[in-house]
């Protein structure tokens, strides 16, 4: 019997990955706003009805795509904000970290980039969310670096929002250029705007103090 049921819960789990897969998909040309539930569940070849045995609305399986598509930052903004190197070095591993992150994931990157300021609210709130817990993951990791010495939570939080603003712009940017007639040269653009954005940033780190 337990076996029984762990077959059917794993393939549950595959159904309703394969949701999520193709409204990703999907939402590569269109807005989550505009994806209808046909649409999805035609592309996973199941029955309308069956799209709620995973998810209570499309503004649901939204959310749990922002789960999946923020989660996958996390290795990058916990290498981009560590302590090893110095602030040079720390910039420029940000820059090729990004860089890198959009073209493993240009989907996920495209979603959040559109829907951040998107038409459906619960989607636009559980990326708020997400993004303010990772500043708060920023801050805890800046507050380790001797530099940071003296600085109040207040004005960590400033600069870890400082950070994850300027990677989301970056990432933004650097999917533009993929999509452009000249990728490698906008890429290159994109690297050197960035890189100068983020010493102008720790420029001001290091004065904000004096």
């Amino acid at each position: 019997m337990s076996h029984t049921l762990g077959i059917r819960q794993a393939q549950k789990q595959k159904t309703r990955q394969a949701l999520l897969d193709a409204a990703l998909e999907l939402l590569e040309e269109q807005s989550l706003s505009s994806l209808g539930l046909r649409e999805v569940t035609r592309a996973v070849d199941i029955a309308p009805a069956a799209f709620y045995r995973h998810f209570r609305s499309i503004a649901d399986l939204g959310t749990e795509l922002v789960e999946q598509a923020l989660g996958s930052l996390h290795p990058m903004i916990e290498s981009t904000v560590s302590v090893v190197g110095d602030w040079e070095e720390r910039i420029e591993r940000a820059v090729d970290l990004i860089a890198r992150h959009v073209d493993a994931w240009p989907a996920h990157v495209r979603f959040i980039a559109r829907e951040r300021h998107g038409g459906v609210q619960p989607v636009r709130e559980a990326i708020r969310r997400q993004l303010a817990l990772f500043t708060e993951e920023v801050k805890g990791s800046l507050a380790l670096h001797p530099e940071s010495a003296g600085w109040s939570d207040e004005d960590l939080l400033m600069l870890a929002g400082l950070y994850v603003d300027q990677m989301l712009m970056t990432a933004s940017q650097f999917l533009e250029a993929l999509e452009g007639p000249r990728p490698g040269e906008e890429k290159e653009r994109v690297a050197r705007t960035a890189t100068q954005r983020l010493r102008l940033i720790s420029i001001g780190r290091h004065h904000w103090k004096t």
